[in-house]
């Protein structure tokens, strides 16, 4: 019996916004979100008072729509609009 991959395994297309932050796909969302998280730490986007929000520079700005801080749970909505 063959296990049916799961839709969070399944390689996504990734926009040219996302893939520079990333890298180019495609690649499974865990993938995604798992170097979207270390792009985040490594440049210390998370806002220091309140570590649920992201505070984007230009890569990520491109990615969220905007320059304001965004909460990491809307984060997910808006990274979604890039994978197809």
């Amino acid at each position: 019996m063959v296990k049916k991959q799961s839709k969070f395994m399944q390689p996504m297309k990734i926009s040219s916004e996302l893939a520079e932050i990333v890298g180019k796909g495609p690649m499974p969302r865990t993938e995604v979100t798992k170097k979207l998280w270390a792009y985040i730490k490594k440049h210390k986007r998370q806002d220091p008072d309140n570590r649920r929000n992201i505070v984007p520079d230009e890569k990520l700005a491109k990615v969220f729509g905007g320059k304001k801080a965004i909460n990491m749970f809307d984060m997910t909505k808006k990274v979604n609009k890039h994978l197809s």
